[in-house]
């Protein structure tokens, strides 16, 4: 049940216009950038096996190259938005405390 309501509220996330009734989430990236699950703990604030929750129940994008995670930056990013808890550890822990404002 958890799965299939993250599930759905990252699909409405990406399809969320934004004032210019643009999909700015639903483009797609000529070279996405992929972190590790290191990487991305520390990006999100969060701990390794929240990350690795993610990638086992799907709700992240990877691809996996020597028997390890990449994890796509955007889907990170909408995946740490789907829950409060997740999005207050992203900008109070994460890579949010070295900016200053986020563009909403």
């Amino acid at each position: 049940m958890i799965n299939y309501m993250a599930k759905k509220k990252i699909k409405k996330l990406i399809n969320t216009e934004d004032s210019n009734n643009n999909n700015l989430l639903s483009q797609s990236v000529k070279n996405p950038i992929f972190v590790s699950v290191s990487e991305a703990a520390k990006i999100g604030g969060i701990q390794n096996k929240t990350v690795r929750r993610a990638i086992k129940s799907n709700l992240v994008s990877y691809k996996i190259i020597n028997n390890r995670y990449l994890i796509n930056l955007k889907s990170l990013i909408i995946y740490l938005h789907t829950k409060t808890k997740l999005k207050n550890k992203l900008y109070n822990l994460g890579i949010g405390q070295y900016i200053e404002k986020w563009g909403e």
